[in-house]
């Protein structure tokens, strides 16, 4: 069954097809000339994210190994945990989710209210973060738990594979000319889906890669990260950093952009989506011959409200807000939604 018509069933009441997320146009005016930011909002799916459309191909991919009495295991930072949550009660699987401090409140409770079991790893690894240990947790329980089937979103192929077949062909249609596409990397199975379809078909994007400083996806040495759902303390399996173009950004860009789109615009999105808003200003203010970029927004606002849309938290991570340059002249909504 084609990933694009693929309907998740659950629990929820909400039961709708996963994909077929709308296109949101934004103008601008930047130094007096007008600019159009393109937002394709994945908080359209029918758990919330981008993830919906992975849950569904790393389940899929593995669906002959499950064992409904023992189930499915996958680390997470939250959206895909809600997705995968979603998708295994719709299947009558267990799950387990393996998560860390940074895992908001909503996700847990989102996760649990789908029947998942909740794993919080509290220990830092050695890079800084968590997800190395996350890891070593979902190891260990493969060694305890026989027949347990690991997803494993940071190298199944089933990852860029449903960019492949599902994100990037709802986008050429959406954008069937030239465009500048911003892509937010984590595992980077997003980035790798698009550039590998674009190698098939000759689809004239050109593909930015958008990370936060202290991530190791692309070849730098990890560090501290304040935003879930962006970077990660290891390196992609599925980028080379000798090929990928990418952007940095740190928190506090994509937080004061957050910010700057739900104020000025209307629209919420979450801080991976909040650094591709940053990376396009930007490069709207260094280049004025930039008349158009595409951002892809993994998420919305509604995870967020507790963190990145909270001032205590922004106070409490010393994070400082700033305007973005640009000030919006008019919204389209669902200008493309096909």
């Amino acid at each position: 069954m084609s990933l694009m018509t693929r309907a998740v069933k659950s629990a929820d009441p909400v039961c709708s097809p996963v994909g077929n997320t709308p296109m949101v146009g934004v103008s601008l005016d930047v130094n007096g000339k007008t600019r159009r930011l393109r937002l394709k909002l994945e908080s359209k799916n029918p758990f919330g994210s981008l993830k919906d459309r992975i849950a569904v191909s790393l389940i899929e991919h593995v669906a002959d190994r499950i064992d409904k009495d023992i189930g499915v295991i996958e680390s997470t930072s939250g959206n895909l945990g809600v997705a995968m949550s979603a998708e295994c009660a719709a299947r009558g699987v267990p799950f387990t989710a393996v998560v860390d401090p940074r895992t908001s409140v909503f996700f847990i409770d989102r996760m649990r209210g789908l029947g998942a079991r909740v794993q919080v790893i509290e220990e830092p690894d050695a890079a800084g973060g968590f997800l190395l240990n996350r890891i070593r947790y979902v190891k260990e329980q493969l060694k305890v738990r026989p027949g347990l089937v690991w997803t494993n979103q940071y190298r199944s192929e089933a990852n860029p594979n449903a960019h492949f077949e599902s994100t990037a062909p709802e986008l050429l249609r959406q954008v069937p000319g030239p465009a500048t596409v911003l892509v937010p990397v984590s595992t980077g199975g997003t980035l790798a889906g698009l550039t590998r379809f674009v190698d098939a078909t000759g689809a004239d994007w050109r593909l930015i890669g958008v990370d936060v400083h202290g991530s190791a996806a692309l070849g730098r040495t990890s560090g501290r990260r304040l935003l879930s759902g962006i970077g990660a303390s290891c390196p992609s399996s599925f980028l080379d950093p000798a090929t990928a173009t990418v952007q940095y950004v740190d928190a506090a860009e994509a937080v004061s952009a957050c910010l700057w789109l739900s104020e000025e615009a209307g629209i919420g999105v979450g801080g991976s989506s909040g650094a591709t808003v940053a990376v396009a200003l930007r490069m709207f203010q260094q280049d004025p011959e930039i008349d158009e970029l595409v951002c892809l927004c993994p998420d919305g606002a509604d995870r967020y409200r507790t963190t990145i849309y909270h001032a205590d938290w922004r106070t409490a991570q010393g994070i400082t807000t700033a305007g973005m340059g640009g000030a919006v002249v008019y919204r389209a909504l669902g200008e493309s939604g096909e």
